[in-house]
């Protein structure tokens, strides 16, 4: 997956968490040899059960709609963690008390803390002024609708066949 893709869906996440307004939203940037089995987490907390729920589903159902569904969910029933794993990345959905005994930051200590803002894609360089810019077309296929023929006219042939 190309890195810009993979932060857009991190992306994504962060604004489905603010939208259900997560709090304490923590994005750890693990480290290639630190031995994570992911690029980044996304942490954040909600105050009951219900809105750690809320949260979560929030997460799915955003990034489902982009056509990136969760490998696996785990804790949803209980309300007390949720995590949801996109294999890339992986969003932690805590209630405040399991956040606080589970200390996912102090236990990845190492890993970069990233702000949402390093995420967003970031713009590209406009050409330098004298030089052309190169242009691509892209060529869409659409459906053809069907449409009924318009009805033929009988063939003399057709009118004889008719009359016998």
């Amino acid at each position: 997956m190309k890195k810009n893709e993979l932060k857009q869906q991190v992306a994504s996440a962060i604004q489905a968490c603010l939208d259900k307004k997560a709090e304490e939203i923590s994005i750890l940037e693990m480290e290639k040899g630190s031995g994570a089995f992911t690029d980044y987490f996304v942490l954040c907390s909600g105050t009951n059960p219900r809105q750690v729920q809320a949260i979560a589903d929030e997460v799915e159902l955003r990034l489902k709609a982009a056509g990136v569904p969760p490998a696996h969910v785990e804790g949803y029933k209980q309300g007390e963690w949720i995590l949801v794993d996109y294999l890339d990345f992986v969003v932690h959905v805590f209630s405040e008390k399991a956040r606080k005994f589970y200390d996912l930051e102090r236990l990845w200590k190492t890993a970069k803390r990233l702000e949402p803002s390093e995420l967003a894609p970031k713009p590209r360089a406009k050409a330098a002024p004298g030089t052309k810019a190169k242009v691509i077309k892209i060529k869409i296929k659409t459906k053809a609708t069907k449409t009924k023929p318009a009805p033929r006219k009988p063939t003399a042939a057709a009118a004889r066949r008719k009359k016998s």
